[in-house]
């Protein structure tokens, strides 16, 4: 399934339907009073979140939705039916914004919540809605109103409990394979991973949710590469797992790069909780692995985890530091 994530579409709501213009008319009784009756409602466009999606792709391939009309009103007082309500479903982190592109009118973050994004037109009057003492026999009646008309920008953010950085072929989706039952593409070259990946993660009867990101590289909150299209995904997350590749020449270096561009795309989103492991240290001899890992410490004044996607070694004991500070962060939100 194609990854998408943003999308501009079109939404009619319906309009209402038409009063009626009626008398009575039975038998014996001459001068029958007006009863033609109200129109409907038109149908209103709701967008409910719904669990199981995490892509916009519904909407690349329709992009224009007209809700049903009210029905008109008839005699005998009978009132038009009302239409029925045009759902549109939509993944859990999905944001709405106006047709400039800047103005944001929802967020959506729960599931099973509805917005009313486009409301139908009221119906209109009948005839028999403008009897009055000077007028027994009014003609009038009124057209239903217009319902809804607007483009409104769809734009998704991934909601994860942590996000899985690093520089291209960094190991993260075979990381991401190894701790959870996601299946993403996995090769040995850059790139693999050309949209984000969700992961559902178990750890001593606990669980969260990993986002696997497709790699970022220098330029990258300036759009260079894959871009700041995917930072936007990270956003959310409470916490970033730095994966390095450590068997790289340049594995410091890649982290600084990392660095920079999370800070230059947002402070709010470089200040978020960091845990930094050494991939692919299989591929390393123990005194380089020493040597690295003390280099690491030095240079970011953080702990840093080893391990290995491929063998699995000291992935468990990354995860349960996350799960430990996922449950902090829970506790003091």
């Amino acid at each position: 399934m194609h990854f998408i994530d943003h999308v501009k579409i079109y939404l009619k709501a319906g309009k209402g339907g038409r009063g009626a213009v009626a008398f009575r008319r039975e038998k014996f009784i001459e001068f029958g009073g007006p009863d033609g009756g109200n129109g409907g409602r038109g149908a209103d466009i709701v967008l409910r979140v719904v669990p199981g999606l995490n892509t916009l792709i519904d909407f690349r391939y329709k992009q224009h939705f007209r809700a049903a009309n009210g029905g008109h009103g008839q005699g005998a007082n009978r009132t038009g039916h009302s239409a029925d309500t045009l759902y549109l479903d939509v993944p859990s982190g999905t944001q709405v914004f106006a047709e400039d592109g800047q103005t944001l009118l929802y967020d959506l973050t729960e599931i099973g919540s509805e917005v009313i994004i486009a409301k139908g037109g009221r119906g209109g009057r009948g005839n028999a809605t403008f009897k009055s003492s000077t007028n027994q026999a009014p003609k009038q009646s009124t057209p239903g109103e217009e319902g809804d008309e607007l483009w409104v920008w769809l734009e998704l953010k991934l909601l994860s409990d942590v996000g899985l950085l690093g520089m291209p072929n960094a190991g993260k989706s075979t990381f991401l394979s190894k701790v959870s039952a996601a299946r993403p593409k996995i090769g040995n070259y850059p790139f693999t991973t050309l949209r984000p990946q969700l992961g559902v993660v178990y750890v001593d009867h606990q669980e969260f949710v990993m986002a696997d990101l497709p790699g970022l590289i220098a330029g990258a909150s300036d759009g260079h590469g894959l871009g700041d299209r995917f930072l936007k995904h990270v956003e959310r997350c409470k916490i970033l797992l730095h994966l390095i590749d450590a068997s790289s020449e340049q594995a410091l270096d890649n982290y600084r790069i990392i660095r920079q561009e999370l800070e230059a795309y947002s402070k709010e989103l470089a200040a978020k909780p960091e845990l930094i492991a050494l991939n692919k240290i299989d591929l390393l001899t123990s005194e380089r692995l020493a040597e690295l890992q003390a280099e690491f410490s030095q240079a970011t004044g953080k702990q840093v985890f080893c391990c290995s996607g491929v063998t699995g070694f000291g992935i468990e004991s990354i995860l349960r530091e996350i799960m430990g500070k996922i449950n902090v962060f829970s506790s003091v939100n």
